[in-house]
């Protein structure tokens, strides 16, 4: 059955009655559930099965005469099996999903009690190959400012508007095509938009920037009639689709020179631009409609800016621990350095590029005290901390500046 298209449930029912009718009735009940297109896959999984034991194991016709034993020679035959293109062999990922579509409905058969069901569960979590996880693809800032600017030439203005609607809100493609046409709503802080029930069965409401709503009117005054129930419809009245969209953005890409977009592609820019410069997962998961956090996090593996300046932050600092020899400063330099750095039985020898957790211990007493008089003394400190990078002890003296200056002031 590599690359072959599976037999029918008619053709599987002559040769496996008890099994294929037990499996169109799960079908019925998720049916009932599910959306359609998860309907289908389930299909696909179970016909796929059925059809393996129908050619291996024909004397199993019903599904309460399957053992542990059928599944396993099916985990091997699937691992094995090709794809049709070549000598691919069908991902992890897609095992994973036709064997997880499978351990439910047999333990679904179980709990509802039915009398072709399995005796006892036949697959397991650990049964199911760990899926692959590439991290989300991404524009990077340069190829992102190249498509904007791309986008903000093109003659046609549906294009323009749905490349930036994209690239500005992270809306996924079907989103965008179903937003309707009182979505842009007006609130006390500003302009939103509403992001109707979709894939995860809820909706929300994103901040709408300014110019964007801007941009979205212009063309609505332009080829939107005003009863028209979809928010953008092409300018012939016709919803948007997948296909026209990717179209676009393409045309876009092509323009910029900077390869293929999928529209799911602006929508992890949007998410990678937004970690890396410090919006917090839970607002990103707010601002994609994510159900939980997990699929949020994987943001955070990928927030490359943030993690390179927090490590060049510490560089010098920690290169000040591993260097056994340091170079000596001149002369007169150790000298300002011994001078400074006088104690009152000695001298501290701490590297400079090193913090001290008691390098402004008076100032942290809460019996310390200050003054207008002191205020140069502490905006000094406060700029050598602000040069040093030390932000305890820069935000230490932003607030002795605060308390004299409030001082003065009253």
């Amino acid at each position: 059955m590599n690359g072959q298209r599976l037999p029918s449930w008619d053709t599987l029912g002559a040769a496996l009655p008890t099994m294929t009718a037990t499996m169109r009735r799960y079908l019925d009940q998720i049916g009932c559930v599910l959306r359609p297109a998860s309907v289908v896959s389930a299909d696909a999984a179970l016909r796929l099965f059925a059809s393996f034991i129908a050619d291996t194991h024909p004397d199993v016709t019903a599904v309460a005469r399957l053992d542990r034993v059928h599944l396993e020679d099916y985990k091997r035959w699937l691992a094995a099996r090709g794809t049709g293109r070549g000598d691919a062999r069908v991902s992890a990922t897609t095992r994973a999903h036709r064997l997880g579509m499978l351990r439910v409905f047999f333990l679904r058969a179980i709990e509802w009690g039915w009398e072709d069901a399995p005796v006892r569960p036949l697959l397991f979590l650990g049964d199911l190959p760990p899926r692959d996880q590439p991290l989300p693809k991404a524009l990077d800032d340069t190829d992102a400012a190249k498509f904007l600017h791309a986008a903000q030439s093109q003659p046609r203005l549906l294009v323009r508007v749905v490349a930036e609607v994209l690239l500005r809100t992270g809306l996924r493609v079907g989103e965008l095509c179903a937003l309707e046409r009182d979505a842009i709503r007006a609130g006390v802080d500003g302009l939103w938009l509403h992001v109707p029930v979709g894939k995860l069965h809820n909706d929300r409401y994103l901040p709408l920037h300014p110019a964007l709503a801007e941009l979205i009117g212009d063309y609505r005054t332009r080829h939107v009639p005003a009863a028209h129930p979809l928010l953008l419809p092409n300018e012939n009245g016709n919803p948007l689709n997948r296909c026209a969209v990717s179209r676009m953005l393409n045309k876009i890409a092509g323009a910029a020179g900077i390869g293929h977009v999928h529209p799911h592609k602006l929508r992890h820019t949007l998410a990678t631009q937004a970690i890396n410069r410090g919006m917090s997962i839970e607002a990103i998961a707010a601002l994609l409609g994510h159900r939980s956090l997990d699929m949020t996090r994987r943001y955070a593996q990928i927030a490359d800016r943030t993690v390179a300046d927090a490590y060049f932050d510490v560089t010098d600092k920690v290169d000040a621990l591993y260097d056994a020899h340091p170079t000596a400063p001149p002369l007169t330099e150790l000298h300002r350095e011994m001078s400074a750095r006088l104690l009152g039985n000695g001298y501290c020898t701490r590297p400079r590029q090193l913090d001290c957790a008691h390098d402004s211990a008076c100032e942290n007493c809460v019996y310390f005290q200050t003054t207008i008089a002191f205020r140069p003394v502490l905006q000094a400190q406060h700029d050598d901390a602000q040069s040093k990078n030390q932000t305890d002890r820069r935000q230490l003296f932003s607030g002795l500046l605060e308390r004299v200056d409030h001082g003065a002031a009253s």
